[in-house]
């Protein structure tokens, strides 16, 4: 699949940082691919957080990625942090 824009949003802002959701049926592993979310880059910005739901239409999966470089219409996101990532019981 590809990034679908309805498919993220602001939760919160301030100071210039912006803490956004972002949910698809992609891997994670999707959302790390550099250009992955430049249809977006005019919104995100260096430091931004997306918590993210990955795999949705599998084993849904958690987890955060940071902004790393947001310019010239380029976007960067850091490989996904999971969390959660084990369930003992």
């Amino acid at each position: 699949m590809a990034y679908l824009s309805k498919d993220l949003s602001v939760l919160a802002y301030a100071n210039g940082f912006t803490l956004w959701h972002y949910t698809t049926a992609d891997a994670a592993a999707a959302g790390d691919t550099a250009g992955y979310f430049n249809a977006a880059a005019d919104m995100l910005r260096a430091g931004d957080i997306i918590i993210a739901n990955t795999e949705t239409a599998a084993t849904p999966k958690g987890g955060l990625f940071f902004v790393s470089t947001a310019a010239a219409g380029s976007v960067d996101v850091n490989d996904m942090t999971q969390v959660g990532a084990a369930d003992s019981d």
